[in-house]
């Protein structure tokens, strides 16, 4: 089974594909697409959907799984995430892909066994079960790979 993990952002947003089995896993490609913030908020929108829509097209997922939005103190920062996710559904139902979210609650549980683990514990708990993840990873791309690899076992595959 292919999966696409989604980090949602319309500043960077993280994107990682894991093939695998809930017993083995491998990290295909992961990337964070940043935005011109330059840009108006469309434009930036219309880059996330055009550079997710190549990845779809390029590595052929089966399921999308994808953060669900956390409300910060910042609601302008949170509508715009929620926008960005907004395009994130749209181009994986376009798409034809089985859809997954997941709090990141959830997404630390199904990584590390607790929801209250530290971000640095889920990177190091990611270099434990998976090969292959770049040194110079960004942030937003480990949290792609810990939601796709949340789907990867929650969903049974």
């Amino acid at each position: 089974m292919r999966i696409i993990g989604i980090d949602p952002g319309y500043d960077r947003l993280g994107i990682a594909i894991l093939d695998g089995t809930v017993h083995s896993h491998e990290l295909i490609f992961s990337t964070c697409i940043e935005t011109d913030k330059k840009l108006p908020l469309s434009k930036r929108l219309q880059t996330i959907g055009n550079e997710l829509e190549k990845a779809i097209k390029k590595y052929s997922p089966e399921r999308l799984g994808v953060e669900t939005l956390f409300f910060n103190t910042n609601q302008k920062t949170a509508l715009a995430v929620a926008e960005a996710r907004g395009i994130i559904l749209y181009v994986a139902e376009q798409g034809g892909l089985a859809t997954f979210e997941y709090s990141p609650q959830a997404i630390k549980i199904a990584v590390t066994g607790h929801g209250g683990s530290a971000k640095e514990q889920v990177e190091a708990m990611l270099h434990k079960l998976i090969v292959g993840i770049k040194k110079d990873a960004l942030d937003d791309e480990y949290d792609a790979i810990a939601v796709a690899l949340t789907c990867l076992v929650s969903e049974r595959v």
